[in-house]
């Protein structure tokens, strides 16, 4: 069983989540302005049942590479990966959300500089995919500043209440090649 992970830079720590978020977890979960960017299954309003659901494994795998992101040791966020299977193999795509009175802090930057490159190779992968929803450009700017590459745009690629929405599609590649590819 590999050790569990915690990547730490001063006021910031990457760790599993535990049932003891909870309270931080709701704090930061339940506001319209983080919903909008995410997929449906983060709901809204975000309850201590929905909560409870996700500390519990219940709506995303809490696997490994699925961490909580603290600041001053109180979780304000999360940061995952889903990897591809089959031919998509060494794959996987990127999902993240901080609650709002985190935002324009350069918080997210430091945690993609942290778990990236980690993850990139304790999951053995050699494609991270990060799509944003075209009205979210904060998030397009950090994936941008911090080495994703834009691939384009998937139009019409979600609903959401209703209203179909494009996503701006970024990868990170592993090794030399990558920048050659980009």
């Amino acid at each position: 069983m590999p050790e569990p992970v915690a990547l730490v830079d001063a006021d910031l720590q990457l760790r599993p989540w535990r049932s003891e978020d909870l309270p931080a977890l709701l704090a930061n979960a339940n506001h319209a302005a983080v919903v909008r960017g995410l997929s449906s299954r983060f709901p809204h309003p975000y309850t201590a049942e929905d909560g409870r659901a996700f500390l519990a494994g219940e709506v995303v795998p809490l696997d490994r590479w699925a961490l909580a992101i603290c600041r001053d040791g109180q979780a304000c966020g999360g940061i995952a990966i889903t990897c591809g299977s089959g031919e998509r193999c060494g794959t996987a795509s990127l999902g993240y959300w901080l609650g709002p009175a985190h935002w324009n802090q350069g918080l997210m930057g430091r945690v993609l500089a942290l778990y990236v490159p980690w993850v990139m190779g304790d999951a053995g992968l050699h494609r991270l995919l990060a799509e944003v929803m075209v009205h979210n450009p904060a998030s397009a700017r950090v994936l941008l500043r911090h080495g994703f590459v834009e691939e384009g745009t998937a139009r019409w690629a979600i609903r959401k209440e209703g209203v179909l929405y494009d996503l701006r599609r970024f990868a990170w590649l592993a090794g030399p090649s990558a920048a050659a590819s980009a």
